[in-house]
């Protein structure tokens, strides 16, 4: 059995349907004990709680890990830093026989941005005794989902990525819950880093012409000045903004991006728009 962290996330929900479909059972570990039974198996555990964690985890054969996104985070990043530890720690103690991490596009970018709390956890999980995977995933495809509303009412939608006809490795969550799936069935030793993007990438403006097609009505991204960033952000009730600002630069700039060899996904734009715009 496996032991599956986010499952009731965009990813974990993917890596459940697809453990599901190959007959591969699963224990969900969730926070809130009102959504457990939703699954056949489950534990009840905060990622900060080490020892209930540890219970979570053992007699698992892998384990799926999934950092809780942090947007907003304090300077240093001492909120993640606090939950890769608890889980390095249940890991320790629970001993699975390997652990599939999913990370990101940019762990490994030369400049701290929001993504290097991910690239933190890499270090950090990467010297655990047991065989480590690291799914390291391209821009979420379902990120379009905040601009269906806006796209439908008006027209256009705002874009932080620029230049609006630039393309970005971009992928669909049901893709990176299959391979993660696969990947808790594999067998390795020490640590391996495997890359996930789309067939093709993806602009602002394919993504405009995407909910055009799914919306039926024109549709224009518009980029949005980068000297308006802190001040939207901070207007959104964010109060450290400059790691997610400096992502977005990393995208615009290029230096986030994946070096040649990404395994590709199969699941299209307009697959994950369409569905999108369909549950509203």
């Amino acid at each position: 059995m496996y032991a599956i962290t986010g499952v009731t996330g965009q990813v974990g929900a993917s890596l459940a349907e697809a453990l599901r479909a190959a007959n591969q059972p699963f224990r969900a570990i969730v926070r809130d004990a009102a959504k457990a039974s939703r699954f056949e198996h489950a534990a009840v555990a905060d990622l900060d709680d080490t020892a209930a964690l540890t219970g979570a985890f053992e007699g698992a054969e892998a384990a799926f890990i999934l950092l809780p996104p942090l947007f907003d985070p304090s300077p240093g990043f001492p909120e993640s830093a606090r939950t890769i530890t608890s889980i390095r720690d249940a890991l320790l103690a629970a001993q699975p026989a390997r652990v599939v991490v999913l990370s990101t596009i940019g762990a490994d970018a030369p400049h701290e941005n929001l993504l290097s709390q991910l690239g933190r956890m890499e270090q950090v999980l990467g010297e655990l005794p047991m065989p480590v995977a690291f799914l390291r995933a391209a821009w979420f495809m379902e990120n379009a989902q905040w601009d269906v509303a806006q796209a439908r009412d008006t027209g256009t939608f705002d874009s932080y990525l620029a230049p609006l006809d630039r393309r970005i490795a971009m992928i669909a969550t049901k893709d990176i819950g299959q391979l993660a799936a696969r990947l808790l069935g594999e067998t390795w030793e020490g640590v391996r880093v495997v890359e996930l993007e789309g067939m093709v990438r993806v602009s602002p403006d394919d993504i405009a012409a995407s909910l055009a097609r799914a919306l039926g009505r024109d549709v224009t991204a518009c980029a949005v000045p980068r000297d308006t960033w802190e001040q939207r952000f901070r207007a959104q009730g964010m109060h450290n903004p400059g790691p997610r600002m400096r992502m977005i630069d990393g995208f615009n700039e290029g230096w986030i991006d994946f070096d040649a060899g990404s395994r590709k996904g199969t699941t299209t734009l307009d697959e994950v728009i369409a569905g999108l715009v369909a549950r509203g």
